[in-house]
């Protein structure tokens, strides 16, 4: 029976199939992995092969050497920095030879990210120094499809610890050649500063904080246009609608392209809005982003059924990673809700484009027997100039019945005391919101910045439902 393995699962498996006697193993990557599979193997206690994990490296490989003095056939692993703390028995092994068979097996240590840890615990991603050099030139050929170039000046607001999104554009933009300025998250008036001290031109944002870098513009009276010499941002990390891409555009003076990616294919990099489908979208005609299918293949199917459904209508991309060493994924559900877009992009670029993401098959609120997704609420509330940016979702119970209350603060620029005048905003307001989700919400309006704001990505929903807290 054929069967489809991991690279680990399949060096295990040939170990076994060649007549392995012992494995001895320091954990960590490769060896846990490779020595966990032959320890479950159901052949291993059929034949008897001895599993061992040792206190360090050079007893494992000492214990190794003594199996295949008696003339049986071992199998010792390690990560690469661990040879050099068996290096005597390794180089004496080459004077004393062997009998049976030895097998060293040991692996570059990988870098590792992981993700923001917005549906849970973070997803920690592992590379080798492959997936390092195939990921800066991913995220270098997305910053020049938009308009970057080596004399151009990056800020990264993303912080770099963990989360994909510091390092992995900092790896792409000293790949493309620009000044770096690894600004990292918070601190907007010092992002502000360097913008201004550094001549900063590009930028890596996620939109809500985008939004809150121009209101402490405003109140250190600094105009983006006349005081900085921002022109391109890359923006991402959170759902945003088109309607909030071109608010924080006309905030900022800039183009802001949508950047696509997820730690499980790498991070930022995996897909990238070129200039005309941005333009497209701007001017009411369709959008989307470009997937790189040299290093992905790119797949549309129903959330339910899990069958490929035609181009052109939506369902969940799936995504299988084709140029990865490290923890390679093959048909991975992303529970992003897009379609595929038929056609030849204007650009003239043929990497297959998908629709801009209308949420997520697990971030979906489901009221009163209403699918709804937070986007399709951003959508409505960013189309009324009398808005802010920053709004919030509650769901609570109301006498046994499920409702949402929708906040959202008023423009900064927008101040009445004119009560009917208010009060004809939030009808229009729940009429366009009713339209669009078939549910009519409470309307809360609230002055400008009183809703929490944080550097990070933002919530947008609060659910505080009885059946949620009986769980």
């Amino acid at each position: 029976m054929k069967q489809l393995l991991l690279g680990d699962e399949a060096i295990a498996l040939g170990a076994i199939d060649a007549g392995l006697s012992g494995v001895y193993a320091y954990p960590g990557t490769p060896s846990t992995e490779i020595t966990e599979f032959i320890q479950a193997h159901p052949l291993t206690k059929d034949r008897h092969i001895h599993c061992h994990w040792s206190c360090n490296e050079k007893t494992a490989m000492e214990a190794a050497l003594g199996m295949s003095y008696s003339g049986k056939r071992a199998l010792v692993c390690m990560k690469m920095v661990g040879m050099n703390v068996c290096a005597d028995p390794f180089v004496n092994s080459a004077i004393t030879g062997v009998n049976g068979g030895l097998v060293v097996l040991v692996a570059d240590d990988p870098s590792m990210h992981s993700s923001s840890g917005t549906t849970g615990t973070p997803t920690v991603i592992l590379h080798t120094r492959h997936d390092l050099d195939v990921w800066a030139d991913l995220v270098a050929r997305s910053l020049w499809m938009v308009g970057a170039r080596p004399e151009d000046v990056f800020q990264n607001t993303s912080g770099y610890g963990m989360f994909t999104g510091g390092l992995g554009f900092q790896y792409g933009a000293e790949r493309l050649g620009m000044l770096t300025v690894p600004a990292a998250a918070g601190n907007t008036k010092r992002q502000i500063k360097f913008m201004r001290d550094f001549g900063t031109t590009v930028v890596h944002i996620i939109p809500s904080y985008a939004t809150r870098v121009r209101e402490v513009m405003d109140q250190e009276g600094v105009d983006p246009r006349r005081d900085t010499r921002l022109r391109i941002l890359a923006i991402g990390a959170e759902p945003h609608s088109n309607e909030q891409r071109m608010r924080i555009e006309r905030m900022l003076g800039v183009k802001a392209y949508n950047s696509f990616g997820m730690s499980e294919m790498q991070g930022p990099g995996v897909g990238f809005e070129c200039d005309a489908c941005r333009q497209s979208e701007e001017n009411g005609g369709v959008g989307g982003f470009h997937i790189w299918e040299d290093c992905y293949i790119v797949e549309i199917v129903d959330p339910v059924t899990l069958e490929p459904v035609p181009d052109g209508e939506m369902g969940e991309l799936v995504m299988t990673s084709i140029n990865r060493e490290a923890m390679p994924l093959l048909r991975y559900r992303t529970r992003d809700l897009t379609r595929k877009i038929p056609g030849v992009c204007p650009c003239g670029r043929t990497h297959v484009r998908v629709d801009r993401l209308r949420g997520r098959s697990d971030d979906m609120i489901v009221l009163k027997g209403v699918n709804i997704f937070p986007i399709q609420v951003e959508k409505i509330l960013m189309g009324f100039k009398e808005l802010g940016s920053q709004y919030l979702i509650n769901l609570n119970t109301e006498e046994d019945n499920d409702a949402m209350t929708v906040s959202v603060e008023l423009a900064q620029d927008f101040t009445t005391d004119d009560y009917g005048l208010l009060q004809s905003l939030t009808k229009r307001i729940a009429r366009a919101l009713h339209d669009e989700i078939l549910l009519t919400p409470h309307i809360r309006l609230v002055p400008f910045g009183s809703l929490p704001v944080t550097d990070g990505k933002a919530v947008r929903v609060i659910d505080n439902r009885d059946f949620l807290k009986e769980k």
